[in-house]
């Protein structure tokens, strides 16, 4: 949002320096984002005479100047323009200038064998436009010496804001006047706008064609006709206003629509009378129309978008731009002047499709006052009568204004209670009837009346947001915590969050690379796993390829490495810890961590080495990913179940289920599936397990976090190796639980060290060979104690698993 000292001043009464102006304007939180003072960067350029103007000895299209600057002392100007001439006043910059449109600073110069002494200027030089064909031509009445900048008018600087999504009452310069009142900075000028008695009634009617439910689209909608303007240039302090903020100057008729935009935060529309035909209609577009709009553009509507139309179509689109058809120009001599009510969403949708982006769109899509609506057009009508001449019309009005009032129940405590900061009940009065509120009461609790432009204040926390951003955050006393000798502060993180901060560190440990995707994907990649319901559907996707919420992790970190692997980078081993969505309810919504390993990338290291063939990953490498994740948080694995298997974008024979029991499976690891593979034209092998973290048992309770004291035995470690044939469907993970069931004191670990089917294994069979490692505690064991776990061991394992020694 940009205005101009000058026209901000003429909705407040201020002395204030634009300094402290700035300063308060960032304090109640409309940012200044940038000031642009011209006159600060053309304070060298001064008006000069042209004494004489020579030809250049040297040079035939070179004149040589004798040029008085104001200073009485006349110097001498090498000037290349074709209108360079003696008698008349321009525009000179003295060496050492800064000449912006030249991006250079000036400097004494030896031009053709001619000293110059400085430099006469164009308008393209000096930034003000793209005319460089010859140097500024000023009247013979412009003050030799006097700054150029306030000669021209451009002394007044130009302030930008950026305003939140929350803030329509300061799309218009009167409403960030009414906020710079409230913060004292001066006194809001208000002047009376009676309404507009036209001459007869208008004789363009207008209807609002909706369906009841649709009767929201337009609830209100005003027009008048002007007979007999005389359309033209608008007038030079308008343009200049115009220009000033980035807009180009039309004709009047359009100008005045542009300024009130800016100036009151009202859009409005004039259409060209003569070239509307029959009444107007406000309507839903229908399927198949089009219109030419005023940026020259041809755009094809809908039923989702509003337009004006009249017996030959659209004639615009509501409340984002108007058609060229009925546009006006030179020629018009009666005028449709509109204002309307349009619904935000509506708005915000139809200019997004359309890719239309405008000022009117802008405000309408925030919200505009609805009760200015009417005055707006009174306003607009007076100042093309002004400007432009004609007898106005009665205004015809079609629908209703919707009901604005909001009354709010407010305790003056509130501010104290929420804010932390002790006003006075008159001070926070002033504050909210200066913003435009209406207080009724005197006690400890009032009614809020808000005011028609505030759609943002609903409640007491936002009357109270609006007290203290007015008093100044910088009021708040700062006040240390105090915590009693005896209080435990509460962890603020819960078992999720921590979790997730955990499983990234872990990952990370591993040399895994974080990546963070996008939370949605193609439907195609969605449906592969177990996605792509209707109900995780867009209904705005911001790409074709991004048109639904994920169901896993997977498929993003698939395709980014597969794109590390297009350019070069196939051994890539990535991670994501995010959200995923089986359903659009807040409970279909889980937290998972994911990692998968492309090529060589395994944990110990990637690529080729010296000392053997570089090995690619496995489904091994993924568990063991997801077995440190769980470890690391805290997670015990020894009540963990492997199930062969897992979802169908996994391999069947190379993946697995972890599990606490079966009705908790919290993850899956294993080698993608080829179907999978093929589907999103992968390559190489890749690997990965993810696991929901919402799904973990929670750790029991335990009063303190102190980890118990380092036990560590003085006695030697033994070690067993055992050997068992089993069915060649029992997991070798079954075999090391019935090994550790036997003797749970002294058994310190189990490994497993060899799988073997072939000569000697009976068919249908296999050898699972197990390291086990005895760790006395008490005293050194005896062989006869040892045998003694020996043979439990042996027992335990052939009770479970059927298994028998291998002889």
């Amino acid at each position: 949002m940009k205005f101009t000292l000058s026209w901000l001043k003429e909705h407040l009464d201020t002395d204030s320096s634009l300094e402290n102006i700035s300063e308060t304007l960032t304090r109640i939180g409309l940012e200044v984002e940038g000031i642009e003072d011209k006159a600060a960067a053309l304070a060298p350029f001064v008006v000069a005479h042209v004494l004489t103007a020579e030809q250049h000895p040297n040079a035939d299209r070179l004149r040589v100047c004798t040029v008085d600057a104001g200073d009485g002392q006349p110097v001498q100007v090498v000037c290349g323009a074709p209108n360079a001439r003696a008698g008349m006043k321009t525009v000179f910059a003295p060496p050492g200038t800064y000449v912006p449109g030249l991006d250079k600073t000036l400097a004494v110069g030896n031009i053709r064998g001619v000293e110059s002494l400085g430099m006469l200027c164009s308008g393209a030089e000096l930034g003000l436009g793209e005319d460089s064909s010859g140097i500024l031509d000023l009247p013979a009445d412009a003050p030799t010496g006097q700054a150029y900048a306030l000669y021209a008018g451009l002394d007044d600087p130009v302030i930008e804001i950026n305003l939140t999504p929350n803030r329509p009452d300061c799309t218009s310069i009167h409403g960030i006047a009414r906020d710079l009142s409230a913060a004292g900075i001066g006194v809001l000028k208000r002047e009376p706008m009676p309404p507009v008695r036209g001459e007869g009634e208008c004789p363009v009617p207008v209807a609002l064609d909706f369906e009841p439910l649709d009767k929201g689209l337009c609830p209100y909608f005003a027009l008048r006709l002007v007979r007999g303007v005389k359309n033209g240039p608008s007038p030079d302090w308008m343009q200049a206003r115009l220009r000033a903020i980035g807009l180009r100057p039309i004709n009047a008729l359009v100008d005045i629509t542009n300024y009130l935009t800016f100036d009151r935060g009202r859009p409005l529309h004039v259409f060209d009378a003569a070239k509307v035909k029959g009444a107007l209609t406000v309507r839903r577009a229908r399927d198949g129309e089009s219109l030419k709009a005023l940026d020259g553009k041809t755009y094809a509507l809908d039923d989702g978008i509003v337009v004006i139309a009249d017996e030959n179509g659209p004639e615009s689109i509501g409340g984002i731009i108007g058609g060229e058809a009925s546009g006006c120009d030179d020629g018009t001599v009666d005028v449709i002047i509109e204002s309307a009510l349009w619904d935000s969403a509506n708005i915000a949708q139809s200019g997004r499709r359309l890719g239309i982006i405008t000022d009117a769109r802008y405000r309408f899509e925030r919200g505009v006052d609805p009760v200015f609506a009417l005055p707006g057009l009174d306003l607009a009508t007076r100042m093309v009568v002004e400007i432009c001449g004609g007898t106005p019309s009665e205004a015809v009005i079609a629908g209703d204004l919707p009901e604005t009032e909001r009354v709010i129940d407010f305790p003056w405590t509130e501010t104290r209670r929420l804010a932390g900061i002790e006003l006075s009940r008159a001070e926070m009065k002033v504050t909210l009837e200066t913003l435009g509120f209406h207080v009724a009461g005197s006690g400890e609790r009032v009614k809020v009346l808000t005011p028609s432009w505030r759609p943002d204040v609903e409640g007491k926390a936002d009357l109270v947001e609006e007290i203290i951003r007015i008093a100044g955050l910088d009021r708040i006393e700062p006040k240390p915590l105090t915590r009693g000798d005896a209080a435990i502060a509460k962890a603020t993180l819960t078992p999720l969050q921590k979790r997730t901060r955990l499983a990234k560190r872990a990952l990370a440990t591993r040399g895994l690379v974080e990546a963070v995707t996008w939370s949605f994907i193609p439907h195609d990649d969605a449906v592969l796993f177990g996605g792509g319901k209707a109900d995780l559907a867009l209904a705005n996707p911001i790409a074709a390829d991004l048109s639904d919420m994920r169901p896993s992790l997977v498929p993003g970190l698939l395709r980014a490495a597969q794109r590390n692997a297009d350019r070069g980078y196939g051994d890539v081993a990535l991670f994501e810890v995010g959200q995923c969505f089986e359903t659009d309810q807040p409970e279909g919504q889980s937290i998972r961590a994911t990692a998968i390993r492309r090529g060589t990338a395994r944990h110990e290291g990637a690529g080729r080495h010296w000392a053997g063939a570089a090995a690619t990953v496995d489904a091994f490498e993924a568990k063991a990913d997801a077995l440190a994740l769980l470890t690391a948080l805290g997670v015990p694995t020894g009540g963990l179940q492997i199930v062969a298997g897992g979802p169908g974008w996994l391999h069947p024979g190379r993946s697995g289920t972890m599990q606490f029991g079966p009705k908790n499976q919290i993850g899956y690891f294993g080698e993608i599936h080829p179907r999978v593979m093929k589907a999103l034209d992968l390559k190489g092998t890749l690997v990965a397990f993810e696991i929901t973290l919402d799904t973990i048992p929670l750790p029991k309770y335990r009063p303190t976090k102190v980890k118990p004291a380092l036990a560590l035995s003085d006695f030697q470690p033994i070690s067993r190796d055992f050997a068992f044939v089993v069915g060649r469907d029992v997991a070798a993970g079954d075999v090391v639980k019935a090994a550790q069931a036997a003797e749970r004191k002294l058994i310190a670990g189990i490994d497993v060290f060899d799988i073997y089917e072939g000569t000697g294994i009976p068919e249908g069979a296999k050898s699972v060979a197990i390291a086990v490692r005895l760790q006395p505690v008490e005293r050194t064991l005896t062989d006869t104690e040892i045998e003694a776990v020996t043979a439990k061991i042996v027992a335990e394992v052939a009770r479970k698993t059927g298994a028998t020694l291998r002889g």
